[in-house]
């Protein structure tokens, strides 16, 4: 589900009471006194998944605090928002609220605009990279809804936080006994304490101070050491416990700096599997000036055993201690959100209660800290550690995978249906395993098709060795869709499920499952005689290995091999989607594919963008508007504008069941006016939009054809949608008799 026009459309993909269900449980948890929306909720926001997140947002503030519809034994403890704000980016006349975001924060160093620009260029695959700009940057915001101060005129607020009582006795009243009062009131004297020790070149001065806020508010809210509520006393306000919680968490972090202490829990390896024991070595350095006792030293989220420590180990200042802890995890580690199988258009598992921790199921090692004058509970993540040449240091989170991963090298192919094929494919093996062992793989597949042998027999050596086997295989099969899949066994276990790494240099890394099948569509596809292709590749295309298991004579052209390539010896030349703005080579190098066009070929070129609009790109001009059409309603009726045109009947006669099945969009770029060589063959439309002729344009040109498509063929045809591939190659085959 990619692009939306409208929310409507999102919420045919994204059911608006589950997804709203989804934000009340994160308003729920995360406690927000005030909610800005950035977006409007209006057709204004653009894209539909945009405009869905300012309704829904709205939406969660009106209904957070309603236990009727959202019962708290699903969606959290109810609660409610006191002020709700849009931002006015776009709308700065109806704004009730200025502010700086360009404010320079002395703690932190920088601004909020500073670190928004940070965040920003995080979003590595949109291109979103911007500067980190200083000085003044004002935002604006519109109050749309209060229950703080609704009888205060809007734009007589100076902060958002306005009509909102933000001092810490608010709390008071919410204490239920007379020790949590007690424990509260001391938090106030042992911040002002621990202020009053406060030395940067001696940190360690605060500890006591910082080690009784931490205790104080703790028992504030009645936790016991390890954290577990009390009935008996305390508050159940969910706003007080939010916040003492929030205040134990920093004075304990605050309590580690002071002393100086630093905890390293390393595994020997970058995996572990289920059931099976890895040493964690766990280093506690103290790098203080006053001895610290570590005791209770165990591993958390394990999902199976550690054993804990009973002794309690004095460590001088400028000394560590050293153990090795056995962990034996209980089940695999991947993202939290696809931990279940995907629902249509949603991932299925319920929320985390805590959603600002992307990884709640990391390995942690836990041990508890002494000292005179307190102590506290410290937690390191369990990382695998290692030099990288060029990077230096490098961390990774232990992950915890099968045995043995199998995966196949690819997951969607297509075949000609009841045509012979003579292929191969290939069953990648991935140890995780103490041991080398001896595997057997075989395969599951269609009615139709063998492979030249039942089973193979791999030797897989240990830890993080990886090896393959190719099976090659025969016969035709019937149209339709199949699966071809694989098996693993060793040691009396079957596997058939496999993991993929993922790595950037900007995220942490992930481990991402999948079953090891393939899903083949066999489609119904007649070939134009004697086709021979050359392929330009774009950006993020997949196209050429569609055309290529489809049967079409192929070669890859890459734009610098342009120039030294004999197009004479193709009868096609197809350029990948917006091949021309990220080559700059293919661009100097178009007037040879026009001329190869000019004398008799067929070229088929992929939508690109406004760089298509200028002088000799395309043989005869076209016109692109801003923002430009698109039709990003994959089931959108089309209408053929010239049904006996022979791209829609030779080799293959395309039908109205060839457009079932497209998958995220049908079309973008489209050309808004074109020149009147072109002849537009397909006329389509998002609901409630204006038809658009432009998708499909094709052009005598020479002695040759020219044609132009702004169909996503890059998304569907990797998709395998045998419809999609039937129009396609009738494009290869465009001009020829």
């Amino acid at each position: 589900f990619g692009f939306s026009r409208s929310a409507e459309e999102t919420f045919a993909h994204w059911p608006r009471e589950e997804v709203l269900g989804d934000v009340i449980k994160v308003v729920r948890d995360f406690k927000p006194h005030v909610i800005v929306s950035v977006f409007s909720g209006t057709p204004r926001d653009g894209h539909g998944q945009h405009q869905v997140a300012g309704m829904l947002a709205r939406e969660a503030y009106d209904l957070a605090g309603d236990a009727t519809r959202f019962r708290e034994q699903e969606f959290g403890a109810p609660w409610t928002p006191l002020k709700f704000y849009r931002s006015a980016s776009f709308r700065p006349e109806g704004a009730t609220l200025s502010y700086n975001a360009g404010e320079f924060n002395p703690l932190l160093g920088r601004s909020y605009a500073e670190i928004a620009a940070e965040s920003r260029s995080q979003h590595k695959s949109q291109a979103f990279g911007v500067l980190q700009r200083k000085g003044a940057q004002i935002g604006r915001v519109l109050r749309e809804a209060s229950r703080a101060n609704e009888s205060v005129d809007p734009k007589a607020e100076r902060s958002l936080f306005d009509g909102l009582d933000t001092t810490w006795t608010r709390f008071r009243p919410a204490m239920r006994c007379a020790a949590s009062r007690a424990a509260f009131d001391s938090i106030v004297s042992a911040r002002s304490e621990a202020q009053r020790r406060l030395d940067l070149l001696e940190p360690g001065k605060s500890a006591p101070a910082l080690a009784a806020i931490a205790r104080l508010a703790r028992q504030a809210i009645n936790l016991d050491a390890n954290g577990a509520a009390r009935e008996q006393c305390g508050t159940t306000n969910g706003d007080a416990v939010a916040s003492l919680t929030t205040l134990r968490n920093r004075a304990d972090e605050a309590l580690q700096i002071a002393l100086g202490v630093a905890v390293e829990a390393t595994a020997e390896r970058a995996s572990s599997v289920v059931g099976d024991s890895t040493a964690v070595k766990v280093v506690v350095y103290n790098r203080g000036r006053m001895p610290i006792r570590v005791s209770g030293e165990r591993l958390a989220k394990s999902n199976g055993t550690s054993p804990n420590g009973d002794g309690v180990m004095l460590v001088r200042p400028d000394s560590s201690l050293e153990y090795t802890i056995s962990l034996i995890p209980g089940q695999t580690t991947q993202p939290w959100w696809l931990t279940q199988p995907r629902r249509g258009d949603l991932f299925a598992p319920p929320i985390p209660r805590q959603p600002a921790d992307l990884d709640p199921d990391a390995l942690r090692a836990v041990i508890n800290v002494g000292f005179e004058g307190g102590e506290t509970t410290l937690t390191a993540p369990v990382v695998f550690r290692f030099a990288d040449p060029v990077r230096g240091e490098v961390q990774r989170p232990v992950a915890v995978v099968p045995a043995i991963s199998v995966t196949l090298d690819r997951t969607t192919e297509y075949m000609p249906a009841n045509v012979p094929i003579d292929r191969t494919i290939r069953v990648q093996l991935r140890s995780a395993t103490q041991s080398s062992r001896e595997v057997r793989i075989s395969l599951v597949l269609p009615a139709g098709i063998s492979s030249d042998s039942a089973f193979r027999i791999v030797t897989l050596p240990n830890f993080g060795a990886v090896r393959s086997a190719e099976f090659r295989l025969r016969g035709r099969v019937a149209a339709g869709t199949h699966t071809i899949s694989a098996t693993a066994e060793s040691a009396g276990e079957k596997y058939a499920t496999g993991y993929i790494p993922i790595e950037y240099e900007h995220i942490r890394p992930q481990t991402m499952y999948r079953d090891a099948s393939v899903r083949v569509e066999a489609a119904d596809v007649k070939l134009p005689a004697n086709l021979n292709v050359a392929y330009i590749p774009g950006v993020g295309d997949n196209v050429a290995p569609a055309l290529r298991q489809l049967g079409v004579a192929l070669t890859v052209v890459e734009p610098a091999s342009l120039a030294a390539t004999d197009l004479s010896r193709f009868t096609t030349v197809v350029v990948g989607p917006r091949a021309y703005e990220s080559s700059d080579v293919l661009v100097t190098s178009n007037a040879r594919l026009l001329e190869f066009a000019a004398s008799g070929g067929t070229l088929v070129v992929q939508y690109g963008q406004y760089e298509m609009m200028r002088p000799g790109m395309m043989p005869f001009p076209i016109s692109i508007n801003r923002p430009h059409d698109r039709v990003t309603d994959e089931t959108a009726p089309l209408t053929i504008l010239a049904p006996a045109h022979p791209l829609f009947n030779a080799p293959n006669r395309i039908t109205e069941a060839d457009w079932r099945g497209w998958v995220q969009e049908r079309s973008l770029y489209m050309p808004r006016t074109f020149a009147e060589q072109y002849v537009p063959l397909l006329s389509l439309n998002d609901p409630g939009q204006e038809p658009r002729n432009g998708a499909l344009l094709v052009a005598p040109y020479g002695k040759g054809t020219y044609v132009y498509t702004t169909l996503a063929f890059f998304r569907q045809l990797p998709a395998g949608v045998p419809g999609a591939a039937r129009l396609f190659v009738n494009l290869l085959g465009a001009g020829r008799k």
